[in-house]
This record gives structure tokens, C-alpha cells and sequence, in this order.
């Protein structure tokens, strides 16, 4: 229970560490232009954090406040939709993880939204780097041992994910095609759970965010023991990547970026985006940021869309070879 309420506490303090980035609505002047971030999801993971984070000096830019909506649901699928059909003023905006945009378009048969028909880029905001995670007391202290141990196991060595079909688990499966090591699957009802499983032993490891992991890896909880990216980050200089372990092809990055309702003027697209870029920019942004392991990426929306077709056929491919379903 004691861990529980740990696991609990690190992911709503991601949120209060940038509370008062966004003020509430009620606080807004009478009569002045609000921008609305929409958030898919509920306040105090990492999305939300991300969003509080960089509303102020984004609203700054803008010359005009921004606040933060949370809409929770239908795996980003209220958020999408009420962002799609808000009025195309360029004030309604979508900030969403990798997963609604680039994953559940292979994942599901039928969406509620269409990414390519109701939405456009705007700009990335973050990059989060994936990194393994295992109890402290596990016997492996790297990658390259843990597949080690994998392929000498008799029973496959078990994988937590924040739910089937998420980064988590899409890591995990390149982690075993790379290796050639058969890994099991543990889905679970988010990230917070899995966590508090992988602490207490019941399963071995566990892919996540760096910002979601950090609090539990500097006090003593979990022990990283590989970065599945093409470089270390700042946060865990000592630990390796895959790359480096001889492991190639398991880079997976949960990015979060902004969208727009397809109907939006490019202008005002354009406008957002050059904010966007200028509020990354911030010292003060970028080391709240970078100090929770979440790495400031802004981009154009041309870019974007670049890394959009990317991933999207990226994890289509790998939910298509594993045919994987939803829950």
C-alpha cells in the first residue's frame, strides 16, 4: 500500500511542480481571447505536466491567456473529437502523446476521429525517451544482461506495459524482435500500476517515460538499465543504450505534440506554431522541462507531419506483424 500511494504521489506531483503555470478559468479578465489547451488526459500524469509547463510562457507569446482542459477518454478520442469540432479560430488546441496519433490509427479498426481528416500539426513539443526499469534487487544491472538472463529462462521473463498497444509495450516487442529473446507481455491499466508491481517483484521489468520513472529511480525504487534512444540522456548519464549494448532497433520515443482542428486557417496555425517554438525556447520552460527528463522539441508543422508519417508507419508495422488488439 505504502508503494501504491508513492506511485500515486510521483504522478500527480509532476502536475503540481507547474500548477500555477495555467491559471483557471475563473481567473480570466472579462472579455479577453483565451487559447484552450486540451489535454487527453487526467490532471497530474506527464501530458499534464507538459502542458502546465509551457501554457504560461506559451500564452505570453501569444499575447493572450492560455488555460489547460482536461478530457479524459476513448484513448484520446473525446479530446480529438472536441478539438476537431471547436470553432476554427486557431483557440481550441489538442496536446497528445504519440500514442492517439501515430498507434490507435493501426490499433483500431474504428476511431472516433481521423488524425489525417480532422486534425493538422502544429508543432512537437517534447521528446520522452523510453527507458527499462527493473526492481533494485533484480540480478541484472543491464540490458544486455536482462536479454541475458531472457534467453537462459525457462519461462519468458515478464514485461509490464501502461497498456496494450501503448509505447511501453510496442518497445518491448521491438526489444524482443531485435533480440530474437521471447519476452511476455503484462498489460496493465496505466503506467502507475505497472510501476508499483515492478518495485514489489511481480514482474521483471517495465519500459516507461524517463519523466514518469525519475522520482522513482533517484530514490532507490527501480533501477534503469537501458535507454531505448540513439543517445544517453543527461538525467542517467551512466546508463547505456540499447545501441550501445550491440541492441539495434529498439529507439522508441513517446513525443507529445500539438494539433489543430483541420479547419483551422494556416495563418493561425503558423501563429501558434511560432509561438510554440519561442516558448520552448524559454530558459525557465526548457530546465522545468529538462529537470523532469523530458527533452524541449519544437518543430514546424511541416515537420511534424514528417515524424507523424514516420511513427505512424513505424508502430503500424509492428502492430500489424504482432497482430496486436485493443483490450
Amino acid at each position: 500500500m505504502k508503494t501504491a500511494s508513492l506511485v500515486r504521489r510521483a504522478f500527480v506531483g509532476l502536475a503540481a511542480a507547474a500548477c500555477l503555470a495555467a491559471a483557471a478559468p475563473a481567473a480570466l479578465a472579462q472579455g479577453g481571447k483565451v487559447t484552450r489547451l486540451v489535454v487527453a488526459f487526467p490532471p497530474g500524469g506527464p501530458v499534464d505536466f507538459v502542458a502546465r509547463t509551457v501554457a504560461e510562457q506559451m500564452g505570453k507569446e501569444l499575447g493572450q491567456q492560455v488555460i489547460i482542459e482536461n478530457k479524459a477518454g476513448g484513448n484520446g478520442a473525446i479530446a480529438a473529437e472536441y478539438v476537431a469540432h471547436a470553432a476554427p479560430d486557431g483557440t481550441t488546441l489538442w496536446l497528445t502523446s504519440v500514442g492517439a496519433v501515430a498507434i490507435n490509427p493501426s490499433l483500431y479498426e474504428k476511431l472516433a476521429y481521423d488524425v489525417q481528416r480532422d486534425l493538422q500539426p502544429v508543432s512537437l513539443v517534447v521528446r520522452n525517451v523510453e527507458v527499462l526499469v527493473v526492481a533494485t534487487n533484480a540480478p541484472y544491472n543491464t540490458g544486455a544482461e536482462f536479454i541475458a538472463a531472457a534467453a537462459k529462462a525457462k519461462q519468458p521473463l515478464t514485461l509490464a506495459s501502461s497498456g496494450t498497444g501503448s509505447v511501453p509495450h510496442l518497445a518491448m516487442e521491438l526489444l524482443s524482435d531485435s533480440t530474437r529473446v521471447p519476452l511476455l507481455h503484462v498489460p496493465y491499466k496505466g503506467a502507475a500500476p505497472a510501476i508499483t508491481d515492478v518495485i514489489a517483484g511481480h514482474v521483471n521489468g517495465f519500459f516507461g517515460d524517463i519523466p514518469g520513472l525519475i522520482s522513482f529511480i533517484k530514490g532507490g525504487k527501480l533501477k534503469p538499465i537501458g535507454i531505448a534512444s540513439d543517445k544517453r540522456n543527461p538525467l542517467l548519464p551512466d546508463v547505456k543504450t540499447f545501441a550501445e549494448m550491440g541492441i539495434k532497433g529498439v529507439d522508441s520515443d513517446n513525443w507529445y505534440a500539438v494539433f489543430a482542428g483541420k479547419a483551422v486557417p494556416s495563418a493561425e496555425v503558423e501563429k501558434v506554431s511560432a509561438a510554440l517554438r519561442k516558448a520552448l525556447a524559454n530558459e525557465d520552460v526548457r530546465s522545468r522541462l529538462m529537470a523532469q527528463g523530458a527533452e524541449p522539441a519544437a518543430s514546424t508543422p511541416a515537420e511534424l507531419a514528417a515524424l507523424l508519417k514516420k511513427d505512424g508507419d513505424k508502430w503500424g508495422r509492428v502492430v500489424k506483424a504482432k497482430n496486436i488488439k485493443p483490450d
